[in-house]
């Protein structure tokens, strides 16, 4: 009963509960995007690996941390259910967090206390055994906590279940951006016991406490959470209704069969008509979900390219998440209300096309800017070569190029003389804020929709696996970022950028057609058609039963009707033959 009270506890017409998992999500990504901040730092100085190896391993984790969704969907709907899950996962992410900050413990094999640790396998093999941890804890929590936060809302709380996801890709942000603050200024300390060194324990053991605050503040809201029993193997009940449909479908390819009106209503003969149902209503998204992965493609290169660019150019600062921080309460509070009020129907489709769109308006504005920090040499032939100088902003070069200058046998910056005529400002990082600004704007109008979008079109057993299809679109964009990067083997870094934006402009146009025809349905009232007598098994199989047996009576009163009349006729005609053979005689 004192249960019953605590869910029933509102805060502003919010349920409480949703509190207790913002903070936990909060703290969880202060945890995983801190450890990530010095991940690859700590490969290359702490573990002696070089840049290839580093990169690498560091690009196969943050995959893996995207692939392992698809786990903790299954085990959520059909195992454990979301709590349970949450709750187990996380216990195996923070073991992860910890084993990784004792990983980084140089005095853990520096026997001989020269500051260098002398049995490097060590260290290795435990913090690949912590990264495989993490990877299968962050990743299986994460198509989870949303749709649980969504589960705490009512059918009549819709709205505040809409900014709920809002609050929630907030916390995201709030906790990445003190993360990567933070966790590089604790890595610039200074610790250890024989030798002082830079601090990797304290970076990665830091985000480790985090995760644990994370799990005490989840388990905390235990009493007040809504919580969905597991209705069984639904993923293993989903490949094996969609098998049967195509395996069905191919037996009665002949055009003597009638078709029917979706291809998975070959799956009604062996399946109930309800999960087929909400087989049809997870594929119909899923299929929308196939260019997804492009956003992303550009979305990630915000940590490998932009980076890369932000080197050649002055300052140190994280902009994205600032950025997110305010655009997030601004595109709540002021840009879509404003269009609603404009009375334009700004459907969750339509504002993903838009943010993929803004998405690729930020690579065209990075491939201008890279355009200002190249300069390319190109004599009469039309032969060119690349010469590269950071200018910086206000500054006034005279480039003198001899007579005898040979583009092939010549080296561009040793041969061109740069004569300074006024001295530069240095070119800053806040040179790169319009294009992160785009793509924050993207993302906020494409993920946070993308979120609500996926929970509200999923079927109610089925709301976990959508979550794990939407994340597993982030790590395919990853992996066309290496595909079309090996592929396109551009020369300029602009006409990357431009290639990139111009393959999201058609992917965009190709979601927006196939939004167009997309129809919105509503889960909850087709699942509701299904539980009416009409469609419930047991009384199709008596209703079925009864429409036999009445006509077996009627078969029978026709059989016997039929001897009845067979009879009188024969007796009808032996008097006829009596009265011919009296009348002849």
């Amino acid at each position: 009963m004192e249960a019953e009270k605590n869910k029933d506890v509102e805060v502003c017409g919010y349920p409480l509960s949703i509190f207790f998992i913002v903070v936990n999500e909060f703290c969880e990504r202060f945890s995983y995007y801190g450890m990530r901040a010095v991940l690859v730092l700590y490969f290359r100085y702490f573990l002696k690996w070089d840049d290839d190896l580093a990169t690498s391993i560091y690009h196969t984790f943050v995959a893996l941390c995207y692939l392992t969704p698809i786990l903790g969907a299954i085990v959520a709907d059909s195992w454990l259910g979301k709590f349970k899950t949450i709750v187990y996962l996380s216990i195996v992410y923070t073991l992860g967090q910890v084993v990784m900050a004792v990983s980084a413990i140089h005095d853990l094999t520096d026997t001989d206390m020269d500051g260098v640790p002398n049995n490097m396998v060590v260290h290795v093999a435990l913090s690949m055994t912590g990264l495989l941890l993490i990877a299968l804890g962050t990743g299986g929590i994460k198509p989870c906590v949303a749709a649980f936060g969504g589960d705490q809302f009512e059918d009549h709380q819709e709205k505040q279940r809409s900014t709920f996801f809002s609050i929630f890709y907030l916390s995201i942000n709030a906790g990445s951006l003190l993360s990567t603050i933070i966790t590089p200024i604790l890595r610039a300390q200074e610790c250890g016991i024989h030798s002082q060194q830079k601090c990797y324990p304290l970076a990665f053991g830091v985000p480790a406490a985090l995760m644990v605050v994370a799990l005490i503040v989840f388990i905390s809201g235990s009493s007040m959470y809504t919580k969905t029993a597991p209705k069984g193997n639904i993923m293993l009940e989903v490949c094996k209704c969609i098998g049967f449909a195509i395996h069905n479908r191919f037996r009665h390819r002949s055009k003597k069969f009638p078709k029917r009106e979706h291809w998975m209503d070959w799956a009604d003969e062996k399946y109930d008509k309800l999960l087929v149902a909400q087989v049809k209503m997870v594929l119909k998204v899923l299929f929308l979900y196939i260019p997804l992965p492009m956003f992303w493609t550009l979305f990630d290169q915000q940590g490998s390219r932009w980076t890369l660019q932000a080197t050649t150019m002055d300052g140190d600062f994280t902009v994205n998440p600032i950025l997110i921080l305010i655009m997030v309460p601004v595109m709540d509070s002021v840009i879509y209300p404003l269009i609603k009020k404009c009375h334009l129907n700004f459907t969750p489709l339509k504002r993903m096309t838009v943010g993929m769109f803004v998405a690729a308006m930020a690579f065209v504005a990075a491939a201008l800017l890279q355009l200002q920090i190249d300069f390319r040499i190109t004599n009469t032939g039309g032969q060119s070569c690349l010469y590269n100088k950071q200018m910086g902003f206000g500054s006034s070069f005279t480039f003198v190029i001899p007579s005898t200058f040979d583009i092939q046998s010549s080296n561009c910056k040793q041969a061109i003389q740069a004569v300074e005529d006024i001295k530069p400002n240095t070119i800053h990082m806040g040179w790169q804020i319009p294009q992160y600004f785009l793509m924050t704007s993207g993302e906020v109008v494409f993920s946070v929709t993308g979120l609500e979008f996926s929970y509200s079109q999923a079927p109610s057993n089925m709301k976990s696996v959508l979550q794990a299809g939407w994340l597993l679109t982030v790590a395919v964009g990853n992996i066309i970022v290496l595909i079309v990067a090996e592929a396109a083997q551009l020369p300029d870094q602009w006409a990357e950028y431009i290639l990139f934006a111009s393959l999201l402009v058609l992917v965009c146009i190709i979601f927006g057609i196939m939004s167009y025809f997309y129809t919105y349905t509503d889960p909850a009232e087709i699942e509701a058609r299904f539980a009416l007598p009409e469609y419930d098994p047991e009384e199709k199989k008596k209703k079925k039963d009864s429409i036999v047996m009445e006509w077996k009576d009627s078969l029978k009163r026709k059989v016997s009707g039929s001897r009845k009349r067979s009879n009188s006729s024969k007796g009808s005609d032996k008097q006829d033959n009596d009265e011919l053979k009296q009348s002849r005689m």
